[in-house]
């Protein structure tokens, strides 16, 4: 299969971190006979110092034409005394609006080797699964009117969604629920807001398309407390726009490391823009000691919801399992009785697991 992939490193770490993926993903092409092309495009601070613009239009142009999109992380502190419209985050705002995004995918895992760095106690994270599935591109961020009053005494921001916007996050939340196991929770705050009385009128339309996949409904402020008090109880969440922001920020945590959560943004014809959730890092920038892995598992989320490619994503994912059993990680990773490594050895410890026939013996080579 032949696939085009748009890679925009950005800034900071974000350019060592996409070429791990990049090698990765050569090395999944090889074994399975697949043909990736790569095309190099600017995003944020280093396309505002080259072109004086934080989304170029080459970079959308190239964008638009690709299969999917890499991108590894934007701003830094060189770009903070810019005004707001002509910082580097808005690359990424822009990139999203260009490619009509309008689905985001953050899966949140819970590794063992992490367990203990994890602000919870294990056996309360223990075994937590869940992915998050938020609206991107309607609600309260993006209602008009948006503005302040002549007086200024006065402030407006708009809650606003159309029955389509809701109907395809809705869609896209039981399709993914539908492909792990079978739970959805949908989050509402339907007691307060209108809007969520709509939200919640439609999942219950849409279940009966979905007859084996379980649905609940819950309030938002009990799905934040049960997230911290419960995790493992979710399997996949659907929630709108400011919720979704909000939540997926609060399920980041449980980890012990953003260092390795991947995120997807999608549209309704499948193709995506994957990136980590994690920032640029300008200060470890050139250093080697970058974490791959969260960029890593974007490519392989990439693999899996843009390419159909669900076995090679599976064997990527599994590749970062058994190096992190094997105990190999980077300095920002607290894994007991591990080995630190860099991040251009880490990565090629990665490549090791998808390249390996028998990965058991590899395993084993690697405790030696």
């Amino acid at each position: 299969m032949n696939k085009h992939v748009v890679l925009l490193p950005g800034d900071g770490i974000g350019k060592e971190v996409m070429e791990s993926a990049r090698l990765v993903l050569e090395a999944v092409a090889e074994r399975n006979g697949h043909h990736f092309t790569f095309e190099e495009k600017l995003i944020g601070g280093a396309a505002i110092d080259e072109m004086g613009d934080p989304l170029p239009r080459e970079t959308v142009e190239a964008a638009e034409k690709a299969d999917a999109v890499l991108l590894g992380a934007v701003g830094g502190p060189s770009w903070d005394h810019l005004p707001g419209s002509g910082r580097p985050e808005q690359g990424l705002l822009g990139i999203r609006k260009q490619l009509g995004l309008f689905a985001n995918l953050r899966p949140v895992k819970g590794f063992r080797q992490l367990l203990h760095a994890s602000p919870l106690k294990k056996e309360v994270v223990e075994g937590s699964d869940l992915l998050i599935v938020r609206e991107l591109t309607g609600g309260l961020y993006f209602g008009e009117p948006q503005e302040r009053s002549e007086d200024g005494e006065g402030v407006v921001d708009t809650l606003s969604y159309s029955r389509k916007e809701i109907e395809r996050i809705v869609e896209q939340g039981f399709e993914s629920a539908r492909k792990r196991r079978k739970q959805l929770t949908s989050v509402d705050k339907a007691n307060v807001l209108e809007s969520s009385r709509m939200w919640r009128e439609i999942v219950e339309e849409k279940r009966a398309d979905y007859p084996d996949v379980k649905v609940d409904h819950m309030l938002v402020d009990a799905a934040a407390m049960k997230l911290v008090t419960d995790p493992t109880y979710f399997d996949v969440v659907v929630t709108e726009n400011m919720f979704g922001d909000i939540l997926s920020d609060e399920a980041s945590v449980l980890t012990g490391s953003l260092g390795l959560l991947p995120s997807a943004s999608l549209r309704e014809d499948g193709t995506g823009l994957y990136e980590p959730v994690h920032g640029s890092a300008p200060d470890i920038a050139g250093e080697d000691k970058a974490n791959p892995l969260a960029m890593i598992l974007s490519a392989a989320m990439m693999l899996k919801h843009s390419f159909h490619m669900e076995k090679e994503a599976e064997h990527v994912e599994k590749a970062v399992q058994e190096v992190l059993d094997a105990g190999y990680h980077t300095a920002d990773l607290s894994v007991v009785n591990g080995t630190e490594l860099g991040c251009t050895d880490l990565t090629r410890k990665v490549i090791e697991q998808i390249t390996s026939e028998d990965t058991t013996v590899n395993i084993m080579r690697c405790y030696a």
